[in-house]
């Protein structure tokens, strides 16, 4: 539920750490922006930050490394038509702000001055899907390195080949405000948790590494027993398994990929390419087609912003506008694209909660919140007994895509051969080839296992990085090529 009520709390905890410290309130903001609009332009916002981040390292038994650190400042934009002028500052200061306000308003084509109103104010409305706790003061020092050293302790008796563990800890508190040319005020308290494990198992001279890991919206006491032990089991049994592993064999072939974090490839195929940039310039795959089928019946994927505690989930945007659940296609059909501002007016549609940046010192622009697609009916037993020669991938490592073709490669990090429906061996070195709108015409059969990851995703674009989650259910796709090493 969108309500305005938990906005009023988290901006006058957003004030109080970002304006209240340095002589500013409410008006300067009025004013910065009346700077900016004093030249015609189609927007302009304040985007005010504050990070306290923490990170724990353990290597070869040892906490190695433990860094902390503070950031805070302020990006100021004006955008007029297609253009974007952007300036950051990270002292937070009347002057500072000003100067980058008188920055920026030099964007306006026309160049005139004008006197502007300064509009009413509004509280923005906003989503409450994470508790605003500071996740770092959730457990203290000595926990943090004790709950490292069980992770270590763990692993190495879950097997004696494995030879080596490492594991981080990454806590991460993060407060923000928006102030938009319209009046709009919008904040959001942000806590960010991850924990990860790569093991390195040994056997002949041989070494093979498999990772495992998860986090979330939320304090550092979700990392309980048995969710170590879950992240340590995936490590292990990653490695191990690699360890019998052949080489893959190559060719075009039926590719069975496994529910939950093989969703990075739904992401990167078919999500980038429905984001409202490349649609606006014509550079997508996608690009004018909606309406059209784009996949195969059964096949429904969703960009949703709005699960609780999920490491993609946003209660307002980084424009601040609210999250959303958008269908982007539906039973094959494409409904939508996701939007931030400037590409929904420009395409006459409407913001889709999707305007994000890495921080103050980045512009926003349409990037995948949490991206999935909904299961259908089919047992994943079943799926994998239907093959008859190919790939079956339960773990990817990383992947990229061509947005303007829409051809993707990604390298699978735990997969099997798989013969007659029966699993024969697990492989090394498949990576899987193809084009994201054709492979998703070649959907043959959904599972009804739908999962998301855990909760360890990372988006990069163009030089950009903020936290996503994915998720699919098992799904068949038929003639994929796969690159292998046999």
């Amino acid at each position: 539920m969108i309500s305005r009520e938990p906005t009023i709390e988290r901006l006058a905890t957003a004030q109080n750490l970002l304006l209240t410290p340095f002589g500013l309130d409410e008006s300067h903001l009025s004013r910065a922006l009346a700077e900016i609009k004093a030249h015609k332009v189609d927007d302009a916002d304040l985007y005010f930050q504050y990070t306290r981040s923490e990170g724990w390292s353990l290597e070869e038994g040892i906490v190695k490394t433990g860094s902390f650190s503070i950031d805070q400042g302020v990006g100021v934009r004006a955008v007029s038509g297609e253009k974007t002028a952007f300036a950051y500052s990270d002292d937070i200061s009347e002057a500072s702000l000003l100067d980058a306000a008188r920055t920026v308003r030099s964007i306006s084509s026309a160049g005139k001055t004008a006197r502007v109103k300064a509009p009413a104010r509004k509280i923005a409305g906003s989503r409450s899907l994470y508790d605003g706790i500071d996740p770092i003061s959730t457990l203290d020092s000595t926990a943090k390195v004790k709950l490292l050293e069980k992770v270590e302790q763990l692993a190495r008796s879950r097997d004696p080949r494995v030879a080596q563990v490492m594991a981080g800890l990454a806590s991460e508190y993060d407060v923000v405000l928006v102030a938009r040319a319209d009046g709009t005020l919008a904040a959001d308290v942000r806590p960010l948790v991850r924990l990860s494990v790569t093991v390195i198992a040994e056997q002949n001279g041989r070494r093979e590494v498999g990772s495992g890991g998860g986090g979330g919206r939320f304090g550092l006491a979700y990392f309980d027993d048995a969710h170590i032990a879950e992240y340590v089991d995936q490590a292990v049994k990653s490695a191990l398994t690699n360890l019998d592993s052949r080489p893959a064999p190559a060719g075009e072939m039926t590719v069975v990929l496994g529910p939950g974090w093989p969703g990075i490839l739904l992401h990167e195929a078919i999500g980038h390419g429905l984001e409202g940039d490349f649609n606006r310039k014509g550079s997508s795959a996608f690009s004018g087609r909606i309406g059209e089928r784009v996949a195969a019946k059964g096949v429904t994927v969703l960009d949703d912003g709005t699960i609780a505690d999920r490491r993609g989930s946003l209660n307002v945007d980084d424009e601040g506008n609210a999250t959303q659940r958008n269908v982007l296609i539906e039973d094959g059909i494409l409904k939508a694209y996701i939007q931030d501002s400037l590409n929904a007016r420009l395409m006459k549609a409407k913001p889709t909660g999707n305007g994000r940046r890495e921080s103050y010192a980045h512009a926003p622009m349409p990037r995948m919140t949490n991206t999935y697609m909904l299961g259908g009916n089919r047992v994943p037993e079943e799926i994998v007994a239907s093959i008859k020669k190919g790939l079956y991938a339960t773990n990817f490592g990383g992947g990229q895509v061509d947005i303007t073709s829409g051809k993707f490669v990604f390298s699978a990090s735990e997969a099997y051969w798989v013969e007659n429906g029966k699993i024969q061996y697990p492989v090394k070195g498949a990576t899987i080839v193809g084009n994201g709108p054709d492979a998703l015409t070649r959907v043959t059969m959904i599972g009804n296992d739908m999962a998301l990851d855990s909760g360890v995703g990372t988006c990069g674009k163009e030089g950009q990085s903020v936290p996503v989650g994915v998720g699919q259910p098992t799904l068949r796709i038929d003639g994929l090529t796969v690159g292998g090493t046999a």
